[in-house]
C-alpha cells in the first residue's frame, strides 16, 4: 500500500485559499440616517493571528466623496441611529447593557472628511445582558427593544429570577406540552417580548432616559420576535405604534406555524389589536408607512407549511380593510418597504436564483377587505430593478432613492443606490403597459475590494437542465482558476445539493476558487425563484440523477 500524502491547501498570491476565506471581512446589511446621506455598515473580521472576532462600524456617506469612517468596537455590541448625526452603540456593563452616543460630522469643502465629533457619552442603561433588536422612533423620543422574560413579563427582574432557576437544585426540564426543543435550543422558561423606553434629546441637546420599561405584550400570551431565527424583521414601529408579528398563541406550535400580526400603542395605552384574518399561515416582515397609515406584510396562505409561496398583504388603518396585492405573481418576496410617499412598495425576491429588488404602485383601497381584489395590472405586474447578484435590506430615501445592500459569488455585502426613482414611479402609474426600469445601479462601498483583488472570483454561470416530469430545474456552476473552454484537462468536482423548497443557492461565494475545485450547485427540489407550481412537482431523487448525468 502506497503511503497517503499529506494533505495542505494551497495558499500564495491569486489564491483564494481557506484562510483567506475565513479571514475576509462580512458586512452586513448597510442603513442609513435618516436624512439619507450616511450609512451605517456593521463588519466582522476574524483574525489567525489574534485568534478573535473584531468588530467595526463603518459609517460612509452617500452623497459626498468623503472617506468612510471607521471606527473600531472592542466590546463588539450593536449599533443604531438615533439621530442622523448620532448612532447608539450598545455594550455589555457590568450589570446589564449599556448605550452610548457618539456624535459623527460630515465636513465639507476642498476635502470632503468623515469624523467622530466628541468620546461616546453613557446616555441609557439596560437591566439585563440579553436586550436586542433596537429599533428608535425619532419623531417620539421611543426605544423599542426585545428581551427575554419570566412569565410575569417583568423586564427589571430577570437577573433575580435567573439567579434561582439556576439553584433550582436540579438541572431537569419538564413539560407540560410537545415543542419542548427547537432546532439544537431546549425551550425554556423564557420568552422573548418586546418593550418600549423613553430616550429623547431635551432643548439643550442632552439625553434624557426615562427608565421605565412597559411591556408591550404583557398578558397576551404573544413572544416576539418569533424563534429562532426572527429579529428586527418581525416588528416595526411608526411614530404612535408597534406593528409586530407572533405564533398563534392558541395553537400547538409543534404542530402550526400560523403567525398572526398584531398593532400595538407604542406607549403601551392600549391591548394589541390583530390585523390578520385568522386563515393565513406564517406571516413575515410587517411594515408601516412612513404616515402610520398602512401596514404590509408577507402572508403564507396554509398554516403548518414553512415553504408556501409569500403574498404581500396591505391593511389599511384609517379604512380598516385589508387586501391581498400578489395573489397571481408566482415568485416570493421576502423583505418590504413602502416609499417615504406612501404610494409605492419596494420588496426582494428571488428570482432565477438571484434575489432582486422589485417595486409596485400602492392600489386604491378596495372598499372591503379582499384576497383576490381586482386591480389593473400596472398594480399586480412588479417591476425588477436588479437583475444579478442577492439584495437584502432595502431602504427608500427621500428624493427618490433607494438604498440596499448587495452580495454575490465574488463579493460579501456592499451598499447600493438607485436615484431618480421619481421618473420611474410617474411611469408607472401613467401606463397601462409593462414599464421596463432602465435606470443606473451605483455601488457606494468597496468594503472588500482591496482584499479580493486578484483573486479574478468566478462570477457564476447559471444552467438549466430537464428534471422529473420533464420540468425544468435550475442550478449553477463555478469554473476554477485556469479553465479553459475546451480543455481536456479533468478538474475534482464537488456538488452542493440545494434542499428547496426554501430560499435559492445565490451565495456560494468562491467555493470553486478554493484550490481549484469545480462546484455545481443543482436546485433539485426548486426554489422560490422559479414558478412556485413547478417546484411543487419536483421529484429531488430523479432530479438529481439527472444533474449528474
Amino acid at each position: 500500500m502506497s503511503a497517503s500524502r499529506d494533505f495542505s491547501f494551497k495558499e500564495g498570491l491569486g489564491i483564494f485559499s481557506p484562510k483567506n476565506l475565513v479571514e475576509l471581512r462580512r458586512p452586513g446589511t448597510g442603513v442609513a440616517n435618516q436624512a439619507g446621506d450616511l450609512v451605517l455598515v456593521p463588519v466582522s473580521e476574524y483574525s489567525f493571528d489574534d485568534k478573535k472576532n473584531k468588530k467595526t462600524l463603518i459609517v460612509a456617506p452617500v452623497e459626498s466623496s468623503a472617506k468612510p469612517l471607521e471606527i473600531p468596537l472592542e466590546k463588539g455590541g450593536e449599533a443604531f441611529w438615533i439621530q442622523s448625526r448620532t448612532v447608539a452603540h450598545v455594550v455589555e456593563g457590568e450589570v446589564g447593557l449599556d448605550i452610548y452616543a457618539m456624535d459623527v460630522t460630515l465636513e465639507t469643502g476642498d476635502a470632503d472628511v468623515l469624523t467622530i465629533v466628541n468620546t461616546p457619552v453613557l446616555i441609557a442603561k439596560l437591566p439585563n445582558k440579553s436586550a436586542t433588536n433596537f429599533r428608535y422612533s425619532i419623531e417620539s423620543g421611543v426605544l423599542v427593544f426585545s428581551d427575554y422574560v419570566y412569565p410575569d413579563g417583568n423586564l427589571t427582574s430577570v437577573v433575580e429570577q435567573d439567579d434561582a432557576y439556576e439553584a433550582r437544585g436540579n438541572t431537569a426540564y419538564v413539560y407540560d406540552a410537545t415543542y419542548e426543543r427547537h432546532w439544537d435550543t431546549w425551550v425554556g422558561p423564557k420568552k422573548s417580548s418586546l418593550f418600549s423606553v423613553s430616550l429623547y434629546q431635551d432643548p439643550d441637546h442632552k439625553w434624557v432616559f426615562g427608565g421605565q420599561f412597559i411591556n408591550l405584550l404583557q398578558g397576551t400570551k404573544h413572544s416576539s420576535p418569533v424563534e429562532p431565527f426572527g429579529g428586527t424583521d418581525d416588528f416595526d414601529i411608526s411614530r404612535d405604534h408597534v406593528v409586530y408579528t407572533t405564533l398563534d398563541p392558541e395553537l400547538n406550535n409543534a404542530w402550526h406555524t400560523k403567525q398572526n400580526v398584531y398593532i400595538v400603542d407604542i406607549k403601551g395605552n392600549s391591548n394589541p389589536r390583530e390585523l390578520t384574518s385568522g386563515k393565513q399561515g406564517a406571516t413575515h416582515s410587517p411594515v408601516f408607512d412612513t404616515q402610520g397609515t398602512k401596514v404590509a406584510w408577507l402572508e403564507l396562505d396554509e398554516d403548518g407549511y414553512e415553504s408556501d409561496r409569500a403574498k404581500i398583504v396591505i391593511y389599511d388603518l384609517i379604512k380598516d380593510v385589508r387586501f391581498t396585492l400578489t395573489q397571481d405573481w408566482d415568485r416570493s418576496p421576502g423583505s418590504l418597504a413602502f416609499s417615504k410617499e406612501g404610494n409605492f412598495l419596494y420588496f426582494t425576491a428571488g428570482d432565477e436564483a438571484k434575489v432582486k429588488v422589485f417595486v409596485l404602485p400602492v392600489p386604491p383601497t378596495p372598499g372591503e377587505s379582499t384576497t383576490h381584489p381586482v386591480l389593473p395590472k400596472k398594480y399586480t405586474t412588479p417591476v425588477a430593478l436588479t437583475d444579478s447578484k442577492a439584495a437584502s435590506g432595502i431602504q427608500p430615501l427621500f428624493h427618490g432613492r433607494l438604498l440596499f445592500s448587495q452580495s454575490s459569488f465574488t463579493s460579501p455585502n456592499d451598499v447600493f443606490i438607485i436615484r431618480n426613482l421619481q421618473q420611474l414611479e410617474a411611469s408607472m402609474l401613467q401606463s397601462e403597459r409593462p414599464v421596463l426600469f432602465d435606470g443606473k445601479v451605483e455601488q457606494i462601498t468597496h468594503l472588500t475590494e482591496s482584499a479580493l483583488q486578484g483573486m479574478n472570483l468566478d462570477s457564476g454561470e447559471s444552467f438549466w437542465f430537464k428534471g422529473a416530469l420533464d420540468k425544468d430545474v435550475q442550478g449553477w456552476i463555478l469554473k476554477p482558476r485556469g479553465w479553459k473552454e475546451g480543455d481536456t484537462k479533468k478538474w475534482p468536482v464537488v456538488l452542493l445539493i440545494h434542499g428547496g423548497l426554501t430560499s435559492p443557492t445565490s451565495d456560494p461565494k468562491a467555493l470553486g476558487k478554493i484550490n481549484g475545485l469545480l462546484v455545481g450547485t443543482p436546485m433539485v427540489c426548486g426554489h422560490h425563484g422559479i414558478r412556485l407550481y413547478e417546484a411543487d412537482s419536483l421529484d429531488p431523487q430523479s432530479s438529481l440523477s439527472k444533474a449528474i448525468s
